[in-house]
C-alpha cells in the first residue's frame, strides 16, 4: 500500500532535486527520505529517480507519474478543506515570500494582524529581494512586483495601479536643490539598486512615444531595497521607489515626491501561486485583506498627480 508520506516526499524531492532538502523540510534524515522513495518504487514497480553522487533527476517513468502524485495529494487537501468548510477556523502552515522593503515596512503589521485574527494558523514570512520560485521553493504564495507574464503562474492583483516615484528627503533637497526635469537627475546623487548582479542605473519613465530612459549614477549601491529607502530617508540621495514602499515616509514628511507630474514606471503588486487549486481558505482571506489595505494606498498615488487647486 502506498504511504501518503512517501508520496509527499516524492513530490518535494522532484521539485527540489534533492532527497536531503526534502528530508529537512519534514525533519527526516536523508537516508530516511531515500528509503521512503525506494519503498514507493517497490510499490509501483518502477524506478522514479536516476541517482548519482552529484545529481538526482526524474526518470521518464517518474516524469509521467509525478502529475498523478501531485493530483492525488491535492485531492486529499481539497477534501480536507471541503469537510472543514471555509467558515471553519483556519489552521495549518502558510508560507509567504515577499520583497524586503514591502515585507518589513508594509506587510509585517498586516500579516501580524491576520495571524492574530486566525490563531490556529502558523505563518512563515520569508523576506528577501531574491525572487521566490513558487514551484521549487517551500512557499505557498509569493508577493511580487511587476507584470506576471509567465502563464504557468496564477496571479491575483493587489495593487494593479502601483507605480514608482522619485523621492528624496527634505535635508537632501535643502542641500542639493530640487530637480526641475528628468534631465536634471544626471547631476544628482542617485541611490542605485542591484539584484542578481544587475545594476539598475537606467530609470525608465513611460511616455506616449515609448519609455524614456534616464542614466543615473551615485556612490551608494545596495542589493536590498529597504537599504535604498533608508539611505533616501537619511538624506543620501534620490531614490526611484515603488509608491507602496515609500507612502508612509511621504505622509510623515521624511520623503518628498519629486516631479509628481511625471508618470513613473508601472509596478503592479500581485499575489502569486502555482495553481488555482492552492487558493486555500487562508490564501483567499489573506488576498482579500491585502487587496483592501492596498486600495487606499493606490488612491493616494492618484491624488499625487492631480493638479493643485
Amino acid at each position: 500500500m502506498i504511504r501518503l508520506d512517501d508520496l509527499a516526499l516524492f513530490v518535494r524531492s522532484a521539485a527540489l532535486g534533492s532527497f536531503s532538502q526534502a528530508a529537512r523540510e519534514v525533519n527526516l534524515l536523508p537516508g530516511q527520505a531515500s528509503a521512503a522513495i525506494q519503498r514507493l518504487e517497490r510499490e509501483l514497480d518502477i524506478r522514479l529517480f536516476a541517482r548519482s553522487t552529484r545529481s538526482l533527476r526524474l526518470t521518464e517513468e517518474g516524469k509521467r507519474y509525478l502529475p498523478y502524485a501531485q493530483d492525488a495529494l491535492q485531492a486529499l487537501r481539497d477534501g480536507y478543506e471541503g469537510m472543514r468548510g471555509e467558515s471553519a477556523a483556519l489552521s495549518g502552515m502558510l508560507q509567504i515570500a515577499a520583497p524586503s522593503d514591502l515585507g518589513r515596512n508594509v506587510l509585517l503589521p498586516w500579516i501580524t494582524e491576520f495571524r492574530r485574527n486566525h490563531p490556529g494558523l502558523d505563518i512563515q514570512l520569508l523576506v528577501s529581494d531574491q525572487v521566490a520560485d513558487v514551484f521549487r521553493d517551500p512557499v505557498d504564495i509569493a508577493l511580487r512586483y511587476g507584470q506576471i507574464e509567465d502563464a504557468s503562474f496564477i496571479a491575483l492583483p493587489l495593487a494593479p495601479d502601483n507605480r514608482r516615484v522619485l523621492v528624496a528627503s527634505p535635508s537632501y533637497l535643502a542641500r542639493r536643490g530640487r530637480p526641475g526635469a528628468l534631465a536634471d537627475l544626471s547631476g544628482h546623487d542617485c541611490l542605485v539598486y542591484r539584484l542578481r548582479g544587475r545594476t539598475y542605473d537606467r530609470w525608465g519613465f513611460p511616455t506616449p512615444e515609448g519609455e524614456h530612459t534616464v542614466q543615473v549614477s551615485g556612490s551608494l549601491v545596495s542589493d536590498d531595497a529597504d537599504v535604498v529607502r533608508r539611505w533616501a530617508v537619511a538624506g543620501e540621495g534620490i531614490a526611484y521607489k515603488s509608491w507602496l514602499d515609500v507612502h508612509e515616509d511621504v505622509a510623515a514628511g521624511r520623503l518628498e515626491v519629486l516631479l509628481p507630474e511625471v508618470q513613473g514606471q508601472a509596478t503592479p503588486l500581485n499575489l502569486v501561486c502555482p495553481h488555482r487549486k492552492q487558493f486555500s481558505p487562508a490564501v483567499k482571506l489573506l488576498h482579500a485583506m491585502l487587496a483592501e489595505r492596498c486600495l487606499p494606498l493606490s488612491a493616494g498615488l492618484q491624488r499625487l498627480r492631480e493638479p493643485a487647486g
